[in-house]
């Protein structure tokens, strides 16, 4: 994936990248602001899309920075919404923010309780938006015309046509359609919103896919949501409205302008941050990681140890070790994604811990913890428990996963999820055949007197059918293998066991013992 860094835009003040153009537009926004309140600003709140990640918040603050902009938080917008809706109506319980803008699709399920604004799950889709109701008139009235001669400027006169008929039809039961275009053609028609729901019925049935799924993962159902906020211009559309209250069984809220819900609530809550409270005003936020972060672990595997929609701020630990006997370093791969390998996840950042103690395989304990603070910036530690060894890195990664990419990895993980976790049980029983390969080569290297040479010889035979089936693709076979190795050893390994003990105790009195 080509990296946003890459991209650079001609402006009136020459070459920009993408973080720069952001700066200009939020230095303007601030210009605008002290002049109304004929103040200086201390500080910010944005809200960005429940999908951003990691790099795209980190990519906003910075942005903000170079704009001269103290950020107080960054806000995820449906959370944002909530905030309006929930101090200006005080209302608790679930609700579902159901945002349409011009391009983009999100929904995201809420729990207001005591004061706390959780988000229980989110979803989107970036390819679901206003524009496509705009394509699909603009489609249906070329429907029986030519259209390889037309320009790109009739193209976008048709599409800003469509978009103020699209508008028209909000509180009209029909709308006029009149233009000349380039090759002749003289469009005038008398276009009914009947027949604009009609062709468009299919546009809001594949949001209410992805709500539905959103609810799947909160583990909720459309009758427990006690209220829906409507966010984007979009939602202004009497057949969204409509649908929408058919799934979830009640009107949905279009109390507050759906296009400024959502820089009312990053008001209040930049009102909040700034000290000024209103009576009442006594709660908290806690948004959720839009996609699983974790490492890698041997065989290119995934270990998730922050799952996805993990409420926010968040602190997760896990334990692991080492591979080999003697290790004295270990890589930390940390990855983000839903799925079971390494390939399929995004890599976010590595790091090395060092200073490990030599000990056989196993037997160190290192300890790597995430946190994700209030922003959805990740930071991982990892420290040996022994010497105390520990490193650290606070991921920021390249910026460029896009709203796409995140929708797309969420559909791959979801589509995959049959086929990963074979792939995982095989990469796993091939670990441990090798794990298992590793040991019994070590202990005939030190043990073997201890066999007879037609004993020493099966177990050979064994580690190499071993040997030759983890290089396959069949991970029942391999578990069987692993079975009967373990079985064909476990003499071997009750002598040396033995062996062992006599060592321990060898000069020793009774009373020392």
């Amino acid at each position: 994936v080509e990296s946003v860094l890459s991209i650079r835009f001609n402006t009136l003040h020459g070459e920009r990248g993408p973080i720069e153009v952001s700066a200009q537009i939020l230095a303007k926004l601030r210009q605008q602001a002290e002049d109304s309140l004929g103040d200086d600003l201390v500080g910010a709140v944005i809200t960005v899309p429940a999908y951003f990640d990691d790099a795209q918040r980190q990519a906003t603050r910075d942005a903000a920075r170079l704009a001269g902009l103290d950020v107080l938080r960054l806000l995820n917008e449906p959370t944002a919404a909530a905030v309006a809706y929930g101090l200006e109506r005080a209302n608790e319980g679930v609700y579902a923010i159901y945002d349409l803008g011009g391009g983009t699709f999100d929904i995201s399920i809420l729990n207001l309780s005591k004061g706390v604004f959780e988000v229980l799950s989110t979803g989107g889709d970036t390819q679901l938006g206003g524009d496509d109701f705009d394509d699909l008139i603009v489609a249906d009235i070329l429907k029986h015309h030519k259209t390889d001669d037309l320009t790109h400027a009739d193209w976008r006169l048709l599409k800003t046509h469509a978009r103020k008929m699209r508008e028209r039809l909000t509180t009209q039961t029909k709308a006029f359609f009149k233009l000349s275009l380039s090759n002749g053609l003289n469009l005038d028609l008398n276009y009914p919103r009947s027949h604009f729901e009609n062709i468009t019925r299919k546009l809001v049935e594949k949001s209410l896919d992805t709500v539905k799924q959103a609810l799947r993962d909160a583990d909720m159902k459309a009758s427990d949501v006690q209220g829906v906020v409507m966010v984007g211009g979009s939602t202004r559309m009497p057949i969204v409205r409509e649908m929408v209250g058919e799934l979830f069984g009640k009107e949905p809220l279009v109390d507050i302008d759906p296009d400024q819900v959502v820089a009312i609530g990053a008001a209040l809550q930049a009102n909040k941050l700034a000290g000024n409270p209103a009576p009442g005003e006594d709660w908290l936020l806690l948004d959720v990681t839009p996609l699983s972060l974790g490492l890698e672990t041997m065989g290119g595997l995934v270990e998730k140890v922050i799952p996805r929609n993990s409420t926010i701020p968040v602190a997760r630990a896990q334990e692991f070790t080492t591979y080999k006997d003697g290790q004295t370093a270990m890589g930390i791969h940390v990855v983000q994604g839903e799925r079971e390998l390494v390939d399929e996840c995004r890599s976010l950042a590595r790091f090395e811990l060092r200073g490990i103690p030599p000990m056989v395989a196993g037997a160190v304990r290192i300890r790597v913890t995430f946190q994700v603070d209030a922003d959805g910036l990740l930071n991982v530690s990892a420290r040996e428990k022994t010497s105390g060894a520990e490193a650290h890195i606070t991921v920021k990664p390249s910026y460029g996963l896009s709203d796409e990419e995140v929708t797309r990895m969420l559909s791959e993980g979801m589509q995959s999820a049959e086929e990963d976790a074979q792939q995982r049980s095989l990469r796993e029983q091939q670990v441990n055949g090798g794990r298992l390969i590793e040991s019994i080569i070590s202990a005939l290297s030190g043990d073997s007197d201890l066999l007879t040479t037609e004993e020493e010889n099966k177990i050979r035979e064994e580690v190499e059918r071993l040997r030759v089936l983890v290089q396959g693709d069949d991970a029942d076979e391999i578990r069987v293998q692993i079975q009967r190795l373990s079985h064909v050893t476990d003499s071997f390994a009750a002598k040396r066991m033995d062996r062992s003990i006599r060592r321990a105790l060898s000069g020793k009195k009774v009373e020392e013992l």
